[in-house]
């Protein structure tokens, strides 16, 4: 490594697309900054020691208590745009569940509302989930 070269600083994350059958997708909108009051997938951090697959499962029951197993979700891939969220880097693992019309959701954790949105109808999202869930649903 050269002396203009510094080390960056990768935090791993996950999101979590979930639709129904009838087309809408659940969104959390944030209690925190960065985006406090936007629309958002839920997703958080992974810890240490567990996949990203766990966590988008830990994640999605903890914001807005949807309950899956680690099987039922579709990795849908890997955003790492290196200005995709306002902190720093963040590397994210998406994933994809589909349920049922009027699963229950009940925001939780960092989410101060959890709610079904027609998927020709959505708000404003934060960060770059837009493109995560065009990526989802195509």
């Amino acid at each position: 490594m050269t002396q203009t070269e510094t080390l960056e600083t990768i935090r791993y994350t996950t999101d979590v697309i979930v639709t129904t059958t009838d087309g809408h997708v659940l969104l959390i909108q944030r209690g925190w900054d960065p985006h406090k009051g936007m629309w958002a997938l839920p997703g958080g951090h992974v810890d240490a020691g567990e996949t990203s697959r766990n966590a988008a499962v830990r994640e999605l029951a903890e914001e807005a208590g949807v309950y899956a197993t680690p099987d039922e979700l579709v990795q849908v891939g890997t955003f790492d745009q290196p200005d995709r969220d306002p902190r720093g880097r963040y590397v994210t693992v998406a994933y994809h569940l589909t349920v049922i019309p009027g699963t229950p959701v009940e925001a939780g954790d960092d989410a101060t509302r959890a709610q079904w949105w027609p998927l020709t109808d959505l708000p404003p999202l934060a960060f770059d989930h837009a493109d995560i869930l065009n990526a989802a649903t195509a």
